[in-house]
């Protein structure tokens, strides 16, 4: 596992954005893996600027979300779905219907299909969540699950809950997320994490016990894992290194 550490939370969101483009530029049918998130409204802006630039071409680029609320249309504001629209598919010349966010009419079986009918995930995008989820893999969850419906955490929910009038309850209560062990299929992750809020779960993350109970441990599983920071959020992690 390879952990980066920058500066300042923008320089993190650059690191993590070029490596997404170099994934892009660097396969002639790149698939993705894409979380969201305000850390990855970042990440999505500035791809959206090497595109508007003219040097970054998602036309044979196809992409797979990490997770959904479950009884959100794909047209309310707070849906991944929309989420999506938003920040980078109606900037980019991704052709339609080649960015994929899971949805119960679509089945999670049938989400996994697809996902290895386009040749598997090549780079997976991950943020990390104060319960230590990645995806909304909420604590326990197995290694080897797969794309499901999950209950979310009251934790999570509260988390969530600045883009619902900062109502937890107005958070869903079940969510759609890939597995872990969807997550870990793919050939490459990169989980990005700033902010002090950040660095007690990231250090749990990277010295704590590779757990079901942390789902976010796992990616110390994989042969090719990067977690970018910055100096917040590795704060924690930078002190138990000696």
């Amino acid at each position: 596992m390879k952990i980066i550490v920058t500066d300042t939370p923008d320089q993190a969101f650059q690191r993590a954005a070029d490596m997404i483009a170099e994934e892009i530029r660097g396969s002639q049918a790149p698939v993705l893996g894409l979380a969201t998130g305000r850390t990855m409204e970042s990440i999505c802006r500035l791809l959206v600027q090497q595109h508007d630039a003219g040097t970054l071409n998602f036309s044979g680029t196809t992409s797979f979300n990490l997770d959904e609320y479950v009884g959100l249309p794909p047209t309310d504001p707070n849906s991944y779905s929309h989420y999506m629209q938003e920040h980078l598919f109606s900037h980019v010349n991704m052709p339609a219907g080649q960015g994929h966010v899971v949805d119960l009419d679509a089945e999670c079986v049938r989400y996994e299909a697809a996902i290895r009918a386009a040749g598997g995930l090549g780079l997976q995008l991950l943020g990390i969540g104060e319960t230590g989820h990645i995806g909304f893999n909420e604590p326990p969850s197995a290694f080897d699950s797969r794309t499901r419906v999950v209950h979310l955490d009251d934790v999570t929910r509260r988390q969530n809950s600045a883009m619902f009038g900062d109502d937890p309850e107005r958070v869903p209560e079940r969510a759609l997320t890939m597995g872990v062990g969807t997550i870990l299929e793919a050939r490459r992750l990169v989980l990005v994490a700033v902010g002090e809020g950040k660095a007690a779960i990231v250090d749990e993350a990277l010295n704590g016990p590779i757990n079901e109970a942390v789902s976010a441990t796992a990616i110390r599983l994989h042969d090719d894992a990067t977690v970018i920071l910055d100096e917040a959020a590795a704060r924690i992690w930078r002190y138990h290194q000696g």
